[in-house]
């Protein structure tokens, strides 16, 4: 194979993932982290936004933090299908060579990333937590050049008992995937404008191409809580589906949602887009309270930016109270009905 010219390849690229002409919201949280890599780098932000008919788009990403816009259009990409958007995205990748590439980890990005990685011969680091420009190795070794400007790509590794920072020293595009809620996007830029160029590479179907027969969106009863300002979260201590009313209670004097932790949901007490945690959601409320949830790494990575963590456990070792604010040692199920009790008198006396 021949070896890469690195040099050729620059700037900081996002896929704007686009559903039924509306963009993601981790299309705009990329931005955001873009800007800061593009700022180190000294070079600029490129949104790459795949679709039929999604030219209206544009702005939105200009104004999220995008210096421009390729858009490929074409009818072939109507709907996400597998094929023509990996043909999409490499195309763009080998034409206008990007030194960074990040993609969203939703359904459609864990699909589409490591497609495009292999087609572009360069290598993918999944679910990072973490994005920044550095040196690699971290630090200098023996007989070993250390490579300046890298992207060093933290996740967690060995099911969360450790943090792995990777790099992809020889290869471009750098390749990463982020989880939506991870990074933060920016407050948009009035008016902002970005340069369009318009790119298709042709799209003739083949045996590749999956033909769709019927699409079925399935409605979801529950909120998001990656939107909430205040989560009730329950773990296994709870004890049982029914004992979640006292948190559903406590919720609802608060004006909150209620979540969960990875047991509760294997268990079948609640359903899965409540979860919160490295297999669940990251969420960033300003009060978490974290009710007998142990507190596993792979818990708090999905809960540790929030404003303010209260948790209440009766095991005063556990490890949630090491990133708790304020900490309860005792038995929930007299706790959460006084704190309810409480928050429902302090109200009535402000009425």
């Amino acid at each position: 194979m021949n070896k890469m010219n690195l040099e050729e390849y620059k700037g900081v690229f996002v896929y704007a993932q686009q559903v039924d002409g509306e963009l993601s919201g981790i299309a705009l949280e990329l931005l955001g982290k873009a800007r800061d890599l593009a700022k180190d780098l000294d070079t600029n932000v490129t949104a790459v936004l795949v679709g039929a008919d999604v030219k209206g788009l544009c702005d939105k990403l200009a104004e999220y933090g995008a210096d421009r816009v390729i858009v490929v259009e074409d009818p072939e990409l109507k709907e996400y299908r597998t094929e023509p958007y990996t043909h999409a995205l490499a195309s763009v990748i080998n034409e206008y060579k990007p030194e960074i590439m990040l993609v969203g980890a939703t359904a459609i990005g864990r699909d589409l990333g490591p497609r495009v990685s292999a087609r572009v011969a360069t290598g993918l680091t999944a679910d990072c937590t973490m994005l920044e420009i550095g040196d690699f190795p971290l630090n200098p070794l023996p007989n070993q050049e250390q490579k300046h400007n890298q992207l060093l790509m933290t996740r967690p590794a060995f099911g969360g008992n450790t943090i792995a920072t990777i790099a992809c020293p020889d290869n471009r595009p750098q390749m990463a995937t982020v989880r939506p809620g991870v990074m933060q996007k920016i407050a948009p830029i009035t008016d902002a404008k970005a340069e369009i160029i318009e790119y298709n590479p042709g799209f003739t179907p083949n045996d590749n191409y999956v033909e769709i027969l019927d699409i079925v969106k399935s409605v979801s009863e529950t909120v998001d809580i990656m939107d909430a300002k205040i989560l009730v979260s329950g773990g296994r201590g709870v004890g049982s589906p029914e004992n979640f009313k006292i948190l559903e209670d406590l919720a609802e004097a608060l004006g909150g949602e209620v979540s969960c932790s990875r047991a509760v949901v294997d268990n079948g007490w609640k359903p899965k887009d409540l979860q919160v945690g490295q297999t669940g959601k990251t969420v960033r409320p300003q009060i978490y309270f974290a009710i007998g949830i142990s507190g596993a790494i792979q818990h708090v990575a999905g809960m540790e930016e929030s404003d303010v963590i209260v948790a209440i456990n009766k095991d005063e070792s556990a490890p949630i109270f090491d990133v708790a604010d304020y900490g309860l040692v005792g038995d929930l199920n007299k706790i959460v009905p006084k704190l309810t009790e409480a928050v429902k008198a302090y109200k009535a006396s402000k009425k």
